[in-house]
């Protein structure tokens, strides 16, 4: 087992981070969750030129052949910088099932996606908030030339902005709740679907999409009928995997902030740093910052390998969701007043950690999952 970065890795981690030192530092970061988009066009297909958008995806569909490993690069460089982009929903989610489970046609979506043509959104999550099979109501009804769709999904991520979306929906009801579920790729400006832009703490795009009757061909179905949710669970997976990653690089800016500010700021004749409140608070971050990469890369690793490694990944999921959250509090409580003002750059991490805390199931959620897995 060996947890490096490869040669290849590692230029694109410098280049990964020298673009968007350049290209979105904190100021320009909170610019862009202001906009109604929530991502700067511009920066997208600049990311599409750097050839970023094709990582994981085949060579035959204009990818570069990567692992996931390359992603989890990228993402800990993204989180660094608090950088806003549909990167995890178009690229790492919907990118997976159209590689996964693709036609020929439809993988011709991936190209689109690559070139930075194509925003593309995974639609499963209704109004219970639950990323769980039995929770999905969204019926898709069989019609004569195709499928009529209806129901509501909400928190779709850059749903606002989507060209393309991949709708869980229930085919078949009764019986054990993960089947029955099919996937269906539908235009997002198609008849019958409303979408409205749902503002969020952490700054990240988000949207409700409303199906009213929708139709779509059968050339729409992703995958097999009623076969659908042993794909989202992959894609889920890796989407927690490179939020993992994300994650790791906002704590490691958040540390390094809270250090240098510890040595700078002096009170009673010295620098805060030297005194042991300070000091514990600095080692218990450093040992969150280590722990979140750690499990993550070692779950990318397992990945990357073909290895089971569904209880890595909830492992390094319910960690992080708190870790990330403990990282910034603490940074923020070393800034002190001053680390609560709206433009200090530690509450744009703090954010940030609290959007990752819940997506995709916050701690309690994946602790069940490894218990799942140690079938407790």
């Amino acid at each position: 087992m060996k947890l490096e970065w490869n040669e290849t890795q590692e230029l694109l981690r410098k280049t990964a981070r020298g673009f968007f030192a350049r290209e979105c530092p904190p100021s320009r970061a909170k610019a862009i969750e202001q906009t109604e988009a929530g991502y700067a066009p511009d920066l997208w297909r600049k990311m599409a030129a750097l050839g970023w958008l094709s990582l994981p995806f085949a060579e035959r569909d204009g990818g570069s052949d990567g692992v996931f490993m390359d992603v989890i690069a990228l993402m800990e460089e993204m989180g660094r910088a608090a950088f806003s982009s549909p990167y995890l929903s178009t690229v790492v989610l919907c990118g997976h099932l159209l590689s996964a489970a693709g036609t020929p046609a439809q993988r011709k979506l991936l190209s689109s996606i690559a070139k930075g043509e194509r925003i593309a959104a995974l639609a499963i999550v209704e109004s219970d908030g639950s990323y769980a099979a039995e929770d999905v109501h969204l019926s898709a009804k069989a019609a004569d030339d195709g499928f009529v769709l209806s129901g509501t999904k909400l928190f779709v991520m850059d749903g606002q902005v989507a060209d393309t979306l991949i709708v869980v929906a229930r085919t078949r009801s009764g019986g054990n709740p993960d089947s029955g579920l099919s996937l269906f790729l539908v235009d997002a400006t198609a008849p019958g679907v409303a979408r409205t832009r749902l503002n969020s703490m952490g700054g990240e795009g988000e949207a409700e999409v409303a199906f009213e009757n929708v139709r779509v061909g059968r050339d729409a179905l992703l995958g097999e009928l009623d076969g659908g949710w042993p794909l989202v669970e992959k894609a889920l997976r890796r989407g927690e995997l490179a939020l993992c990653a994300y994650a790791a690089g906002g704590a490691q800016r958040a540390l390094e902030m809270a250090v240098e500010y510890a040595k700078q700021r002096v009170q009673f004749g010295r620098p805060i740093g030297s005194f042991q409140a300070i000091q514990h608070k600095v080692a218990d971050m450093v040992t969150d910052v280590d722990n979140s990469r750690f499990l993550a890369y070692y779950a990318a690793w397992k990945l990357d390998s073909g290895q089971p490694c569904a209880l890595e990944i909830a492992q390094a999921k319910a960690y992080m969701s708190d870790a990330y959250r403990r990282v910034t509090r603490e940074a923020a409580q070393i800034f002190a007043g001053i680390g609560f003002v709206d433009n200090h750059d530690i509450q744009l991490y703090w954010r940030r950690a609290k959007a990752c805390e819940v997506l995709f199931g916050d701690a309690d959620y994946h602790l069940e999952r490894v218990a799942e897995t140690l079938e407790l």
